[in-house]
């Protein structure tokens, strides 16, 4: 283990447990300021998407997608991998500071369903305490590998759950134009975009359907940024797939 994991480990994961004990549900609330800043001195009128990553980040495809996202001025959300922050750590700081939003994967990119108490501590709030001391932000949101959870993952989550409403499977080939066309067909006001990071087909993927959707008139938003459109704080421990307008 690395010299800074320990550091890490020693004092910040500490802190973070006592923190996460002492607030029962999520405590992000986003500032006006930060909803007009998506279209100016007024938040427009929808469609809106959240466009989520996972497994990343990946040196050598993340920075692309964000040269990319940037271009367009999308926000996304990224569901990390711990095992893969490390060597990546600017990677994460520039996504906060662009704006991104950054969430928990599991250390190891494991099945959270399959772990007893102490280890599943283990994947979720490692990964908490070294995000936390390179971004700053103690709250994070939590997506389990593959899905897969059970009635004890939400009880141990310490973190709203998010799932997914639209998945192209990108991880099944490298057929851009296949997960596009997916995507385009079925996508919704209110849908949160499942992708991976670490493919290069999936980064045009992504870069592609914000293209055509944004000349439809959709609106690209972080998770957070979606909840406060709907009004709606997210709670600790409950799943989410989507959040349309009426619900």
């Amino acid at each position: 283990m690395t010299c800074w994991k320990k550091r890490l480990k020693a004092g910040a994961l500490a802190l973070i447990a006592l923190a996460l004990a002492a607030v029962p549900y999520w405590p992000w609330e986003a500032p006006d300021a930060d909803l007009e800043a998506m279209g100016g001195a007024k938040i427009p009128d929808g469609p809106y998407v959240a466009l989520t990553f996972d497994d990343g980040p990946k040196a050598a495809t993340t920075p692309i997608l964000l040269d990319g996202l940037a271009q367009r001025g999308v926000h996304a959300t990224f569901f990390v991998v711990g095992q893969n922050v490390e060597g990546n750590e600017l990677l994460l700081q520039r996504m906060e500071g662009e704006g991104h939003q950054i969430g928990l994967h599991t250390y190891h990119h494991k099945v959270l369903a399959e772990l007893n108490a102490s280890d599943f501590y283990t994947e979720v709030d490692e990964l908490r305490a070294i995000l936390t001391a390179l971004v700053g932000r103690e709250a994070f949101m939590l997506r389990p590998p593959y899905g897969m959870m059970n009635a004890a993952t939400q009880d141990r989550a310490a973190a709203p759950i998010i799932l997914w409403s639209v998945d192209p499977e990108d991880w099944s080939d490298r057929d851009t134009d296949r997960q596009v066309s997916v995507i385009l067909d079925s996508v919704k006001d209110g849908d949160i975009i499942l992708l991976h990071d670490i493919y290069p087909a999936s980064v045009e993927t992504a870069l592609q359907v914000v293209d055509v959707m944004m000349a439809r008139g959709f609106h690209f938003v972080t998770v957070e940024e979606l909840f406060a459109i709907r009004g709606k704080t997210p709670e600790n421990g409950k799943v989410y797939r989507k959040l349309p307008p009426s619900e």
